[in-house]
């Protein structure tokens, strides 16, 4: 007799369904796995044999095969431990109800205790697309699946207590966003009004976070570069709960899960320069994992110190920015994660830190610092539609004790700015200004006679690319809708032209 159960597996950022089946035959009493398994699945039956003999439970003394169906997917992780043990109690007698119907997901201690996995939330929405009722799930992971609303989620601490539950011994509590505390206050973040001067760098920022630009910001040590930065989740517009949803889904194939529930606040990933390309993009030998460019999707991924970055990690950017998606291939493995980021870069102009800020402090040489500035490709530098000098903080404006902006009156302009690209790009795909397509350039970003004489005199004078003069006229349209001006005049050309000039100071 063949005995059936449900389980999940993980693709990119989706689950799918997987069916956990085992039978009895004579023969020397052990346990085959098939499905294509791979090595930790491999070693499940190890952990499942022993997790049951130290719950009381014993397995027929026969041979067991067990299979993953379907059997051309590939099978990774340890969370088919629980599916495995269940159908093995179904063998063995253990099990009276009719369970095949119901899906299980965790990994086993030696002694029967079910613990965490990751990946947990793609596969319980994806159990719930299915028609899926009943999901049983680690303690640990409650919070997750708890959000998902139309299927029932269970939880178990070990094997004893999820055998008397499926034979209706105990009652389990079904989890619920309420009762695992799924609605948690706001996290405090750093405001701006903590940075003293650089008032310009604020209103690149500014922009940058209305439009959904990618900024680099310029300067000598210890002017704020860092600082400014990491403030900028403090402006940007809450997240919906659809983005809350694809970021926690990201986050818990990561195993990167802080909260016990839905990642609430915009993600903010800061990578040292000595990460790897796989570190930044994703990938790995054997699992492939999302990195930092995915786990930072819908947030801020901030690139201190960038031409300190190897020269392949930075050009796996160049493609993921533009697309918001990465698709990594490995050995027969191709997975895709999405990555709708907004990258900012902070770097000093030169080695030492101060070349062009007005002293004589700057030691290196010319052939020294087109060295370092070439780190930085043409193409990657050309994604960053806001360049701003960020100069050195003068000593009066560190004094000052006058009132300055909060970051919650920032963000209010912000959102308002966003509400007017929400209701221009709605039934589209299109997120905000930055991410317009050709069709919807030529639509919206309509200049007067004005602008576009002054834009002329720029393209000639400056010599952009066509990419350089899109990403102008895209920041025009930023500026104009913080303004609330449906045309695009000549001001806000000249302001947009005036973040684009950094490259023709340093990069020469």
């Amino acid at each position: 007799m063949v005995f059936r159960c449900l389980s999940f597996g993980i693709d990119g950022i989706d689950g799918f369904k997987v069916e956990v089946e085992a039978s009895s035959t004579m023969g020397l009493p052990q346990i085959d796995i098939v499905g294509l398994p791979d090595a930790a699945v491999k070693e499940s039956k190890n952990r499942v044999r022993s997790a049951l003999k130290n719950s009381g439970i014993t397995l027929p003394s026969s041979h067991i095969t067990v299979n993953l169906a379907p059997a051309d997917i590939k099978k990774e992780g340890s969370h088919y431990d629980l599916p495995l043990a269940v159908v093995l109690m179904q063998l063995s007698g253990n099990l009276k109800k009719n369970i095949s119907e119901q899906a299980f997901i965790g990994e086993l201690s030696l002694s029967g205790k079910i613990r965490r996995v990751n990946g947990v939330l793609p596969m319980v929405i994806k159990a719930r697309e299915l028609g899926v009722k009943k999901i049983f799930v680690p303690v640990e992971n409650s919070g997750e699946a708890a959000v998902v609303d139309g299927i029932d989620v269970y939880c178990a601490k070990n094997l004893i207590e999820l055998m008397n539950i499926l034979n209706e011994d105990e009652v389990a509590e079904k989890q619920t966003s309420n009762s695992v505390k799924a609605e948690h206050g706001k996290e405090l973040m750093p405001d701006f009004c903590q940075v003293k001067g650089q008032y310009e760098a604020k209103r690149a920022l500014e922009i940058a976070a209305a439009g959904g630009h990618n900024v680099l910001l310029i300067g000598p040590p210890g002017s704020g570069k860092s600082m400014l930065a990491k403030r900028m989740p403090s402006i940007l517009p809450d997240m919906t709960f659809a983005e809350m949803i694809e970021v926690t889904k990201v986050h818990s194939i990561a195993g990167r899960l802080k909260s016990d529930g839905l990642v609430k606040t915009r993600p903010f990933s800061s990578p040292h320069h000595s990460v790897t390309p796989v570190g930044l993009g994703g990938g790995g030998s054997g699992t492939i994992k999302p990195g930092e460019v995915s786990l930072a999707h819908h947030g801020v991924l901030f690139l201190d110190e960038l031409p300190e970055f190897s020269r392949q990690a930075l050009e796996v950017l160049r493609q993921p920015i533009e697309d918001g998606k990465i698709t990594i291939s490995r050995s027969g493995q191709t997975k895709s994660f999405p990555c709708s980021i907004m990258v900012i870069a902070a770097m000093n102009p030169c080695p030492c830190g101060y070349y062009g800020d007005g002293t004589s402090r700057c030691t290196c040489s010319e052939n020294k610092i087109k060295r370092y500035l070439n780190r930085v490709s043409g193409p990657l530098l050309d994604r960053f539609d806001i360049q701003i000098e960020v100069p050195a903080v003068k000593f009066k404006e560190l004094r000052d004790n006058a009132d300055c902006e909060m970051s919650e009156d920032i963000k209010k302009r912000v959102e308002a700015a966003r509400e007017i690209q929400r209701k221009r790009y709605s039934g589209t795909n299109t997120p905000g200004n930055a991410k317009v397509t050709e069709e919807q350039f030529e639509k919206y970003c309509v200049i007067d006679k004005e602008a576009e004489q002054t834009l002329k005199t720029a393209f000639e004078t400056l010599g952009f690319t066509a990419r350089a003069y899109n990403r102008v006229l895209k920041v025009a349209r930023t500026i104009a809708d913080l303004d609330g001006g449906e045309i695009i005049n000549s001001s806000h050309v000249l302001e947009a032209i005036q973040y684009r000039s950094l490259d023709k100071k340093y990069w020469k």
